[in-house]
């Protein structure tokens, strides 16, 4: 995919820089700016909480101005969590990264601005964007931490660009159990029940072994825990004819 440009504009400290490049190194960006960094570039206490993300800060491009840093870009997005009064388009950080996926199916180059730690993005900044995103955060502590922000919206991007579904199943080594295998278990499970007396009505029967099956359905057993399952019934039956 063409990667989103992360623009930092006149970021105050090396240290939040090094940390924003961790965040976007997380989830596949590496695209990053730098506008009037206050403390200069390269900062050593950038590279000190990048954590392994160096070569972002290595291959970060410096601008002076935001209006060179947007310059080759198609569309760009600015960051706030303040009503301005502007009209444009308000995107949720979900539905931004679902526009910037949409838009580099289009081969369109994207950027994403993010203010100076204490005071934000300035209205020229966010009237030379295409649009805004903005965060749903507690009104009463609406502030974000410059990484913060970075990272939620570089988790969003990179979930919205993922095959993979919302919920999976983990198995370990052992396979979903096939419906055969989970019927003669089941089989196995009502026989065992019917020489023990537990179907008292023959009117009842079709009705119990329904619900017996829906619960093992619903767990979504594996191999290797239906053959302990059989084990257990083993062992009961073992123990019945004991008694």
């Amino acid at each position: 995919m063409n990667n989103p440009r992360i623009i930092l504009i006149n970021p105050q400290m090396g240290e939040n820089i090094g940390m924003v490049a961790r965040a976007m190194m997380n989830f596949g960006l590496s695209d990053l700016a730098i506008v009037n960094p206050r403390d200069g570039w390269p900062n050593p206490q950038a590279t000190a909480t990048a954590s392994g993300a160096v070569k972002i800060l290595e291959e970060a491009k410096l601008f002076k101005t935001t209006k060179e840093a947007i310059a080759d870009l198609h569309y760009v997005f600015a960051t706030t969590a303040r009503d301005r009064d502007m009209s444009k388009e308000v995107f949720l950080p979900h539905a931004a990264a679902t526009k910037i996926k949409e838009l580099n199916e289009k081969s369109a180059q994207t950027g994403i601005l993010f203010g100076a730690e204490r005071t934000g993005l300035e209205n020229d900044d966010i009237a030379a964007s295409h649009a805004i995103i903005t965060y749903p955060t507690n009104p009463d502590f609406s502030s974000l931490n410059l990484a913060q922000a970075v990272l939620l919206m570089a988790y969003e991007i990179g979930n919205a660009q993922t095959d993979m579904p919302d919920v999976q199943l983990t198995t370990g080594k052992s396979d979903i159990a096939t419906k055969e295998s989970m019927d003669n278990f089941l089989q196995r499970l009502y026989d065992r029940l019917d020489q023990n007396g537990f179907f008292k009505s023959n009117d009842m029967r079709p009705s119990i072994e329904r619900n017996i099956e829906t619960l093992f359905l619903r767990g979504q057993l594996t191999e290797q825990e239906v053959s302990t399952l059989h084990g257990i019934v083993a062992c009961l039956s073992k123990n019945s004819v004991a008694d």
